[in-house]
This record gives C-alpha cells, sequence and structure tokens, in this order.
C-alpha cells in the first residue's frame, strides 16, 4: 500500500451524517472553536424567533400576529435551519437520489406548513440542526486522539549536511544521515540515537504517559518527543517506511474498514427510507376508502408525523459514530485496530494463541553462566564465540555480542548457517562450530551429560572437533506477563496457547509459570502455521495469534485477528497484522478486548433504543395519537441519545 503524507489541515475522518448512508454524499463538518459562533447563529435564531412566535400565539398579545403576518414570521424563523436542507435534499434529487433524510425533512416540514401548523414545522427544522450540531461536536471529540497522531507529524529535519545541519523535509532525508532533535521537538524519522542518552514522551505511539528513557544505541521512533538536551540520531529509515507515517496511514485506512454491522445498516436504510415514504402516501390516501369522515387534513398531518418519525437518523449516526468512537479509544491506550471489522471481530475471540520471545518475554536475552574448557581463558573463549556469531543476526547472538572483551578480536571466515542448528566457520585456521546439541551430535562431538538439564537457551562450541564449553542465555518475562494472561481470562478467553520456536524446555517453562493452558516448543514457522490451522478446524474457534517477529507473519494472517507488537516487531508483522500494540505490552491483549465488547455493547443499545422508540411512536403516529413533537422525539431525540451514548466510549477507563 502507497503510504502518504497527511496534512493534520485538510484531515477529514469518513463522517457519520445519516444522508450519507442513505445514498447522498453530503458531510457535516465538525465545529472548529474559531467559527462556533458562526456555526451555531442559523439555530439560535431560528429557535429565538420560534420561542416568540409560540409565546405570541399561546398568550394572545398582539391581535396583528395572524394570517400573511404568522406566516411569515415562521417562514423567516424556518429559512436559517430549513434552508440548507432544502438545499441538500434538491442536490440530492437532481443526482437521481430522492430518499434521503433531506427529501423526508423537507417534505414534512413543508407538508406542516401546508396544513398551517407553522411552529411544528420550524421546530422540526430547528431540532433536527441542532441535533446535526450534536452530531458534529461528538465527531470531533472521536476524532480527537486521531487528531493527536496527525498533529505528531514532523514538518522538518535538522539534518547534517556540508559540515553544518540544515532544515530539509523529512522525506528528503537518506538512510544513515545524522539529524539533529532539539528539546520539545517530535523525531522526524526512526533510528539510531547518537547522543549518550535520551528522555523521550512517546505517549501519541504507545499510549505511555510515562517519559520514555534511552542510551546510545537504541532504537527511536519518529513522533516520539525530546525531553532532555539536545541529540543527535542516525536514521535507519526513510520517512514513507517511519513508525509514524505507518501510523498514520493506518488510521487513515482504519475508519475506510466498516464492520458488518455498519454496513448492514446502511444497506438497510437504502431500502427503509423509499419504503416509510410510500408508507406515508398509502397513510394520506389510503383511509379515503375505508374510514367515514375522512378528512384529507388530518390524514395528511399523520403522515407528515409518521415521516419524520420515520428518518433513520439515530441508526446512521450513531453507528458509525460508535465504532469511529471506538477505533479513538484504541488509539489513545497505543492500539491500533486497522477496521471498524477487527473491532467486532475481536469480541468473538475465545482462543488466544501466543508466540514467546517479545510477546510474552522482553526479547532482550543476556549471558547468565559460561561454562568452558580449562585450556581456555573465559576471554579467548568468548573471542572464537563472537567471531562467528557476528554473521548472526538472531537475538541471543546480539546477547553474545554484547559481552566486554580485553584487546584485538578474533576474524571468522567461511561461515555457514546451518538451518535449524547454528554456525561453523574459520578462526586462527581452526574449525569452530557454534549452535545447539544437534549441530554437536551432527559433527560426532562428544556433549556433557549435564547439558541434557539446563533449561534455559544453550550455546555450545566446538573447536577443531572437541567440545569446548557453553553459554547460557536467559530472557526476562515482561513486567505485565502475569497480569496479561489474568486480563484475558476475565474478558472471556477460554483458552491460552503459546507456540514458540525457541527450545520445548524453556517453552513450558515460561507457560507453566504464567498459567498458560498449552504450550509447544521448538517449532519452525511452518510448524506454527500447522498448529494454528489444527485449532481453526474446529468450527467454534475464534482465535487470535499475537507475535512480533518476520516469522510469524504467516500466522498472523490465517488467524481470525492477527496481534501484532509494534515497537519490537518487525515491518512485516506489523504490516500483516490487523491489531497493533503500539508499547509492546500484552496486558494491551485484554484492553483490546474490552474496547471491542464496549463498543459493541453501545452499537447495540443504540440500534435497540432506536428501533423500540420508533416503533412505539409510529404506531401512536399512525393512529392519531402522537403529534409532531412526539415525531420530534422519535427521531431527534432518539439520534441526540444515541450520540450521547457512544461519546461515553472516549470517557471510559480501560486498564
Amino acid at each position: 500500500m502507497k503510504k502518504k503524507k497527511i496534512d493534520p489541515q485538510t484531515f477529514t475522518a469518513p463522517q457519520s451524517s445519516c444522508g450519507h448512508c442513505c445514498g447522498d454524499e453530503h458531510t457535516h463538518e465538525a465545529p472548529q472553536h474559531t467559527t462556533n459562533f458562526k456555526i451555531y447563529l442559523p439555530a439560535i435564531i431560528s429557535f429565538i424567533m420560534l420561542v416568540i412566535g409560540m409565546m405570541v400565539d399561546y398568550f394572545n398579545t398582539l391581535p396583528f400576529f395572524e394570517g400573511y403576518i404568522r406566516l411569515a414570521w415562521y417562514i423567516a424563523a424556518y429559512i436559517p435551519v430549513g434552508s440548507p436542507v432544502l438545499r441538500e435534499g434538491w442536490k440530492s434529487i437532481k443526482k437521481g437520489n430522492f430518499f434521503t433524510e433531506f427529501f423526508l425533512m423537507g417534505v414534512a416540514t413543508i407538508g406542516a406548513f401546508g396544513i398551517g401548523e407553522y411552529p411544528e414545522g420550524v421546530a422540526v427544522m430547528v431540532f433536527y440542526a441542532v441535533g446535526e450540531l450534536f452530531q458534529s461536536a461528538a465527531v470531533q471529540r472521536a476524532k480527537g486522539s486521531i487528531k493527536a497522531l496527525l498533529d505528531l507529524q514532523p514538518d522538518q529535519a535538522l539534518v547534517f549536511r556540508n559540515h553544518e545541519f540544515i532544515s530539509a523535509s523529512p522525506e528528503e532525508v537518506n538512510v544513515g544521515e545524522k539529524i539533529q532533535v532539539r528539546v520539545g521537538e517530535k523525531v522526524p524519522l526512526d533510528g539510531i540515537l547518537r547522543s549518550e542518552k535520551g528522555l523521550f514522551n512517546t505517549a501519541a505511539l504507545t499510549g505511555e504517559s510515562k517519559p520514555d528513557a534511552h542510551k546510545k544505541g537504541d532504537a527511536i521512533y519518529s513522533g516520539s518527543i525530546n525531553l532532555d538536551g539536545v541529540i543527535e540520531i542516525e536514521t535507519t529509515k526513510v520517512f514513507k517506511d517511519s513508525s509514524i507515517a505507518r501510523i498514520l496511514d493506518m488510521v487513515q485506512n482504519a475508519t475506510a474498514r466498516k464492520s458488518k454491522t455498519e454496513l448492514f445498516i446502511r444497506k438497510f436504510a437504502k431500502v427503509y427510507t423509499p419504503i416509510v415514504t410510500y408508507l406515508a402516501i398509502a397513510l394520506t390516501f389510503s383511509p379515503y376508502f375505508f374510514v367515514e369522515n375522512y378528512v384529507f387534513q388530518d390524514w395528511l398531518y399523520r403522515a407528515l408525523i409518521f415521516l419524520v418519525i420515520s428518518c433513520p437518523c439515530a441508526l446512521v449516526i450513531s453507528i458509525p459514530l460508535g465504532y469511529f468512537g471506538g477505533l479513538g479509544a484504541a488509539s489513545r491506550n497505543g492500539i491500533l485496530f486497522k477496521g471498524a471489522s477487527f473491532l467486532d471481530t475481536m469480541t468473538k475471540v475465545n482462543t488466544v494463541v501466543m508466540d514467546k520471545t517479545g510477546t510474552v518475554t522482553k526479547g532482550v536475552f543476556k549471558i547468565k553462566d559460561l561454562i568452558k574448557d580449562q585450556i581456555f581463558t573465559e576471554d579467548e573463549f568468548m573471542k572464537y564465540l563472537i567471531a562467528i556469531e557476528e554473521q548472526s543476526t538472531h537475538p541471543i547472538a546480539k546477547a553474545i555480542l554484547e559481552y566486554k572483551i580485553d584487546g584485538d578480536k578474533f576474524k571468522a571466515t567461511d561461515v555457514i548457517e546451518i538451518a535449524g542448528k547454528g554456525l561453523k566457520g574459520t578462526v586462527n585456521k581452526k574449525l569452530v562450530l557454534v549452535g545447539n546439541k544437534a549441530l554437536m551430535t551432527a559433527n560426532q562431538i562428544e556433549v556433557p551429560n549435564e547439558t541434557d538439564a539446563i533449561v534455559a537457551s544453550i550455546v555450545m562450541m566446538a573447536i577443531d572437533g572437541k567440545f569446548a564449553g557453553y553459554v547460557t542465555i536467559a530472557d526476562e518475562l515482561k513486567e505485565d506477563a502475569l497480569e496479561a494472561i489474568k486480563e484475558m481470562r476475565k474478558a472471556g478467553i477460554d483458552k491460552i496457547i503459546m507456540l514458540s520456536g525457541d527450545k520445548d524446555s524453556i517453552t513450558q517453562q515460561i507457560a507453566q509459570q504464567l498459567g498458560i493452558d498449552w504450550a509447544k516448543g521448538g517449532l519452525l514457522p511452518e510448524e506454527k502455521l500447522e498448529e494454528v490451522a489444527k485449532l481453526k478446524k474446529n468450527p467454534n474457534a475464534k482465535i487470535a495469534f499475537v507475535g512480533d517477529g518476520i516469522n510469524d507473519a504467516p500466522v498472523l494472517a490465517i488467524s481470525d485477528v492477527g496481534i501484532a507488537m509494534g515497537g519490537l516487531g518487525s515491518d512485516v508483522a506489523i504490516e500483516t497484522a490487523d491489531v497493533i500494540i503500539q508499547n509492546d505490552q500484552p496486558s494491551k491483549i485484554a484492553t483490546a478486548i474490552k474496547i471491542g465488547n464496549s463498543t459493541r455493547k453501545i452499537v447495540w443499545q443504540n440500534i435497540a433504543l432506536a428501533f423500540g422508540v420508533k416503533l412505539i411512536v409510529l404506531a401512536m403516529g399512525a393512529g392519531g395519537v402522537a403529534t409532531m413533537w412526539e415525531a420530534v422525539f422519535a427521531d431527534v431525540g432518539v439520534a441526540l441519545l444515541a450520540i450521547l451514548n457512544a461519546v461515553r466510549l472516549q470517557k471510559m477507563q480501560w486498564e
């Protein structure tokens, strides 16, 4: 997918206008603080004129307020709020789309004027306009956390060229160039910290308000804010591949991926609106054939009430707004859903399959024990080991390379990787084997029996056909790993499974520590895929897979919901996944489930509210019991209640 730079000033999320859902392309821009008065002015004028007119009508204080003068007053009250709606309705009709909210409102209010119910005609439009303003304000609130991400997009980068730092667009900076970031500025591109230390605010990327301290050599992500001193960073990615650009791209596309509920309501509205229009026509004329003392004006009034009640605003406003609120709430908590559909799917997950390294463990390995043959000093042993491991990119190799040695390093030549076993090469004219027991056995190297009882990751070395020793490598559990499992249980997950490429003994040990139901280690990527495929054969299983590496990408793709760790995770895993956890905390998995459940609950509450009230008042209107005031409540009132209900998502606490 091609990524592009997004201007926060021009960004508009897909609108939740019921006009759009009924088929029109009309949208409602959220009110900006600088133009609030202008936006609210038409509704204020119409409302004041309506109240004055109704008071004069009720108290009968002005004898001349009747006939054409009274009509002119209410027309003047109607125009500020009614003319935009009529204009949009006419545009829709010219495009061949009759059955929109604008058409329904226009016909109902003009009809009310036609039968002399002027105040009610104005009132319907005034309350409709107020409903639209509430909707716009709610959308603006829901977009707040996403707007915060867009505002993080850096405008410039100070890049070192021709012996000085010059200002340049982030898109113009190449990989490997040195950039400078001052206090309070945003990091424009992903890179490696070249200063001794740095303190960063990563809240918009990870959802964490706690400052993030880094030392020289650490990875720094674009969008972070420098909090302490002038720092220098060596770039590792061009702007279009940087963290902030990738997040913005996912946010932009997330709102375009609709849930099944949203898509159904849109289709429903397109069928429902013309049906109620024809029913209103039938309600006007058909009683002539069945009712004694048929009065056209009475039945027309009932039909107009029927039209106002039947407008599907509450449904088609509140449902997209509910999902959009869920996406915004998740973003604020450092969780990126790539679409509303995944909010829905997350609520159905009952099985979570997890990788180990980088998912529940930190993926930061350290040498724990060093056991060697006595003919080598510790320093010599590590020089041989480091010489070979320098050719590997495996996390365990990185842990070995962090070991501090004295003097010059040894150099390795002819290094060959043996898949699933280790490496071999030549160091100081000696054949050196570095890897697991399988590598030693394949080369007839006798390994001490004591190594069989070691649970930790073990790296063995043989030199010129003789076993030279080994190091054990330990990985740490993430601080919230145990809490993550408990919270997933509370969130309704029935089965939690761990599949790892690490040795089975370590995998089983970690699984036991965390209380995981079932675990299997020593798996190749294709074997992980096979295990998940077996689980998917159960028609009742809805599977979420959580991983972070390139080797997890195939499993992320076939699971019902793929969840990637976005901090340490590989680009391939992040691109393949459906949900991204920005701060790598496994406890966010339960948070994602809770947000999905709350979003779905609010959406269905709104559907039940809208249908329930409308059906009751529709029946009352057709029977002549309800007036236009009840119709206004059934349409605009219910829409407002649904909007307020959807806005609750933005205020909920998830931790």
